[in-house]
């Protein structure tokens, strides 16, 4: 039997059995029902349907019958074979854009859509991830494949930049919601302080400490030695301020829950850090994480030495060790996430399925997958397309 196509748009006051009502219809007619979806904004439903309709039946006449009486406005229109087609060969690769910020207004959205229009990609749809304000907003879109991903990337940081919101670009696959393993960097990002500071202060070396710090971040000094030279600067403390120090961290905003929800998702936890064994292991037995490394300080005589036993944990050993925890586990690096502030984190970072730059500077920002720059660590649940009512209910299970 022969149909046409036409495009159904229902909208009004969202109640309980509008679809089932219309849909019956549809099934009733002998209509083909070809493509659907629905979405419900602050109480207000629209429901789109692409419906083959018989050229015998009143299929629209009992539909705008029944729309009327739900006290819905109905409109239709006619979709030819080449409305059809050119929707079936859209090809490209789908993204999902995820912002976050304290609040997203029309002007966070409209410098999104613009950059997105800008490298080529189609908006497919927009949803809200955060509960009572428009904090959180996922944008999936189509990017043709002759258009350049990192490009996309770069001019969404950009704009996401200069208006004050982190953003996230993230190739939508299955990987992306079945991320099994998170490695955390511990210093300035697990706790809010860089625990060789407080040492050195407690030394009286702060001074000294900070100008070797930033000869390495100027590149004029490997991590290694400039690791070997502070450490040899706390020569003669007490392990005692050490362990007083990792007793007490201070945890970044929204570890806790991060951990915790996590965890009941059936997460594995690491922290690999190049700070020091003994403030890794007091916050694995704190947050009762899985995995904790992260250099040793050698202790004579209740005194710190001035001395790193064993390899020192830098750039490539942290991206060695995110191998072997994701091995142990039998997890694929795709469904690894890690997260980092710092140079000593790139490697690491590059070899996870998604790296996430967490108030790093603009270099690594630049070599991460995404960045957070103004939220605290729970703002990477919304990355894995978490929303806030999910995580309500994972919170209260």
């Amino acid at each position: 039997m022969a149909s046409d196509r036409v495009l159904i748009t229902v909208t009004g006051p969202d109640r309980t059995g509008v679809t089932a009502n219309l849909t019956g219809i549809l099934s009733q007619q002998g209509a083909t029902l070809h493509d659907i979806e629905q979405v419900v904004v602050q109480g207000q439903l629209t429901l789109c349907l692409l419906v083959g309709v018989p050229e015998t039946r009143d299929v629209l006449k009992e539909l705008l019958f029944a729309a009327k009486q739900l006290g819905m406005e109905l409109d239709f229109k006619p979709v030819g074979a080449g409305d059809s087609a050119a929707g079936a060969r859209a090809e490209g690769r789908r993204y999902v854009i995820t912002a976050i910020g304290p609040t997203l207004g029309a002007s966070h959205l409209h410098a999104l859509a613009s950059a997105l229009a800008t490298e080529g990609a189609n908006i497919e749809k927009i949803g809200r991830l955060s509960e009572n304000t428009l904090a959180s907003l996922e944008i999936h879109a189509l990017l043709p494949v002759e258009r350049d991903s990192e490009a996309l990337k770069r001019t969404l940081l950009a704009v996401a930049t200069a208006a004050g919101f982190d953003v996230s670009l993230q190739r939508e696959s299955l990987f992306r919601r079945s991320k099994r393993l998170i490695v955390l960097d511990m210093d300035s990002t697990l706790i809010r302080i860089e625990v060789i500071d407080e040492l050195a202060r407690a030394a009286g070396v702060g001074e000294q400490v900070a100008r070797i710090t930033e000869r390495a971040m100027q590149g004029e000094m490997d991590y290694d030695e400039s690791l070997r030279q502070r450490v040899g600067l706390l020569a003669g403390l007490d392990v005692a301020v050490l362990d007083r120090i990792a007793s007490d961290l201070p945890l970044t905003d929204g570890a806790e829950t991060m951990v915790r929800v996590l965890k009941r998702l059936g997460y594995k936890i690491a922290v690999i850090s190049g700070g020091f064994s003994r403030a890794a292991e007091a916050l694995k037995r704190r947050l009762e994480l899985d995995y904790a490394y992260s250099n040793n300080l050698e202790v004579q005589g209740g005194k710190l030495t001035g001395r790193v036993v064993g390899p020192i944990v830098n750039a490539q050993r942290k991206a060695e060790l995110l191998e072997t925890i994701a091995q142990a586990e039998g997890v694929l690096l795709d469904q690894v996430i890690a997260v980092g502030d710092g140079a000593n984190d790139a490697l690491m970072l590059e070899r996870a399925g998604l790296g996430i730059a967490f108030h790093a500077k603009a270099k690594l920002r630049e070599r991460a997958d995404t960045s957070i720059s103004g939220a605290g660590l729970d703002a990477i649940l919304y990355l894995l397309g978490i929303s806030a009512r999910e995580l309500q209910e994972v919170e209260a299970s």
